[in-house]
């Protein structure tokens, strides 16, 4: 039982270290590194968020999803503005590039399918699989 090879844990952190160098390649032409891309997606779902929000659907801690939000802004994709509905909120919301990038990003899930030789269901199951283990724990 106690064999490397046997263990979740281990399987779970390699394959997430593997994520990261599979989406790199596809990641590139869009200028988007792995972290960068989940704040994009939680962006193309919601805009505008705050920084707390991203966080929050990424499992990050705000210092964390900090640097990438101000990185995207460097690019032009996002911008951080006060709300104006309430000053003291900074909000994130994309730019017009950053939301025209949503169309080149919608062959990214194609291209990792085919990188893994995983089909659509076959993701979904894995995912779903994976959810005890993954950020949002329900109480």
């Amino acid at each position: 039982m106690l064999k490397l090879d046997n263990q979740l844990c281990f399987a779970i952190v390699t394959a997430a270290r593997n994520v990261v160098s599979i989406y790199r390649p596809v990641l590139e032409p869009l200028g988007l590194t792995h972290p960068q891309y989940l704040v994009m997606l939680a962006l193309w779902e919601e805009s505008p968020r705050t920084l707390g929000e991203i966080a929050t659907a990424l499992a990050l801690e705000p210092a964390t999803a900090s640097p990438l939000v101000k990185r995207l802004e460097r690019q032009g994709l996002v911008r951080r503005e006060r709300s104006a509905r309430d000053e003291r909120r900074l909000e994130i919301g994309l730019t017009e590039d950053g939301a025209a990038l949503r169309e080149r990003a919608l062959a990214v899930p194609e291209q990792i399918m085919a990188r893994v030789g995983l089909d659509v269901a076959q993701l979904a199951a894995l995912r779903d699989a994976l959810r005890p283990f993954a950020g949002h724990l329900e109480a």
